[in-house]
C-alpha cells in the first residue's frame, strides 16, 4: 500500500517546503518537507530534491506502517496513519497506544489517540493541534481541509 493524494497533500500542507536547512520546533535539523536525516547547517536543496527525498521518506514510513500495523487499513487510515508517523517517527508508533488499540481493531479509539499527540519540546503548539484533527478527520474519511489555517 501506498500514501495516496489525500495523506501526501495532508503531509506537504503540515510539513510546508523549506530549502534552507532549519531547526524544527523538536530541536531536530530539518529541510525540504521535513526530512531530518544526514541535514547539516547550512544546507540547501532545489524544489526536486525536496520532492525527491519526500518520496522516499514516504516509503519509509510506509513500511513501518505496513510491518507494525496488523488489520488492514483502507485508504484514509494508512494516509493517516503514515502522516502521523512521518510527523512522530516509528518509535512513537511502536510504542503507542494508538498502535495497541490499531491492533486490537478498536478504529473507533484511534482518532483521539492521533489527538493525544500535540507537543513538541514539552509545549502544545497550535500547529500540531491542527495537524492532529486533520489526520484524525482522514483516519475517519471526513474532509480533514476544514483543519486548514
Amino acid at each position: 500500500m501506498k500514501t495516496g493524494p489525500e495523506g501526501l497533500e495532508l503531509i506537504k500542507h503540515f510539513e510546508g517546503c523549506e530549502l534552507k536547512a532549519y531547526w524544527c520546533p523538536a530541536g531536530v535539523l530539518t529541510i525540504g518537507y521535513g526530512h531530518t536525516a544526514d541535514v547539516d547547517e547550512g544546507d540547501e536543496i532545489e524544489q526536486e530534491d525536496a520532492d525527491r527525498l519526500l518520496e522516499a521518506d514516504l516509503e519509509e514510513f510506509e513500511h513501518y506502517v505496513l510491518q507494525f500495523v496488523e488489520p488492514e487499513l483502507t485508504q484514509h487510515q494508512f494516509d493517516a496513519i503514515v502522516a502521523w508517523t512521518f510527523n512522530l517517527g516509528p518509535g512513537n508508533l511502536k510504542e503507542s497506544t494508538l498502535l495497541k488499540r490499531l491492533n486490537e481493531g478498536d478504529f473507533d479509539d484511534v482518532p483521539a489517540q492521533i489527538l493525544r499527540w500535540t507537543k513538541a519540546g514539552g509545549k502544545e503548539l497550535p500547529g500540531l493541534v491542527r495537524r492532529r484533527e486533520a489526520e484524525a478527520l482522514l483516519f475517519l474519511g471526513e474532509d480533514w481541509r476544514k483543519c486548514l489555517a
